[in-house]
């Protein structure tokens, strides 16, 4: 696995206040969440497509984005803020939301496909590579794939939504490991407690 520092934390979801607590912007939460912690404010760019915030709250300099773009064009303000900053791709940590795993479930994974996931697909488009680094945080699935979208698109009821929120305060726990280019212990420390 990468021992890369992470340099880029990236927030999957959709723009706009309809979609700022659904299901599919839990990654967002996430980024917000960090940059709360951090009395970091994250400020609009036009050129990054996106709002974008530097930290160093943890142990080296950190960027926090959220695209500005909708889900299915994340790769776009990624690659902005990469090309500008000279991030490497191996030093990026996206965090999104996944169907995979329940609600209070939350996992690192290396490289990959998107798993029919537009974030994911867009960002492997525009950066032409799948490895950089996922924070998968579980949404659980509706059951019926015919329901995914709407589902996505939706708001978690109260239980679901502490169970996340406790999932992505587990996720904010390995930032520091990741920064300093601790991946496998990161991944250790996050699925033994999960």
């Amino acid at each position: 696995m990468s021992t890369h520092q992470i340099k880029l934390i990236v927030g999957l979801g959709n723009p706009g206040p309809e979609y700022e607590k659904t299901r599919h912007n839990v990654g967002a939460w996430l980024v917000d969440q960090i940059a709360h912690q951090s009395n970091e404010n994250l400020k609009p760019e036009a050129k990054f497509f996106g709002a974008i915030a530097k930290t160093n709250h943890f142990s080296s300099p950190l960027f926090l984005l959220k695209p500005g773009t909708y889900m299915n064009e994340s790769g776009k303000s990624i690659t902005a803020v990469a090309n500008f900053y000279k991030i490497p791709v191996e030093s990026i940590l996206i965090a999104h939301d996944e169907l995979d795993f329940e609600p209070g479930t939350i996992r690192l994974k290396n490289k990959g496909g998107h798993g029919g996931h537009n974030g994911l697909r867009s960002t492997i488009s525009h950066l032409h590579t799948n490895d950089f680094l996922r924070l998968r945080i579980g949404i659980g699935h509706p059951g019926n794939k015919d329901k995914v979208t709407p589902y996505v698109l939706s708001r978690p009821n109260i239980h679901d939504t502490q169970r996340i929120t406790t999932s992505i305060d587990d996720g904010i726990s390995i930032i520091e490991l990741l920064v300093n280019g601790k991946i496998e212990q990161a991944c250790h420390q996050l699925h033994s407690d999960n």
